[in-house]
């Protein structure tokens, strides 16, 4: 199976999609992580404040830092090499890099349950 492992930049909580001025980005990306691993894709997330040793302790991330510097965050990892940079994948990119059926429709947060007040109130994150 893939490994799909998202470093992202300082965030308040895991997903970022937490407070009152949150990025519309990292609520669509949130929903579609949790829809991609309801689907079984191995999908890992990590927030460089709250796991600073995740990034320390792989020589490819430390390395991207030390030439891109946070500001170059997301890093996203396919079977650990670097995938994408900078941006978040939408759905279907997600499903392609995870090996899974794409959706029918591209856009992330649509469907009934995902999003911010579907599953992810359940973590807190809401």
């Amino acid at each position: 199976m893939t490994a799909i492992r998202v470093y992202d930049p300082s965030m308040c909580c895991n997903t970022g999609v937490c407070g009152t001025d949150v990025d519309q980005r990292l609520v669509d990306f949130a929903a579609d992580v949790r829809w991609a691993q309801d689907r079984g894709a191995d999908v890992e997330r990590m927030n460089l404040a709250q796991q600073p040793t995740a990034f320390a302790e792989n020589p490819k991330v430390r390395a991207f830092l030390e030439e891109h510097g946070e500001g170059g965050l997301p890093l996203i990892l396919v079977d650990g090499e670097a995938a994408i940079s900078g941006r978040y994948p939408d759905r279907a990119e997600l499903a392609r890099l995870a090996g899974i059926p794409a959706p029918a429709e591209a856009s992330a947060s649509t469907e009934a349950g995902d999003g911010c007040c579907g599953p992810a109130r359940d973590t807190g994150c809401c």
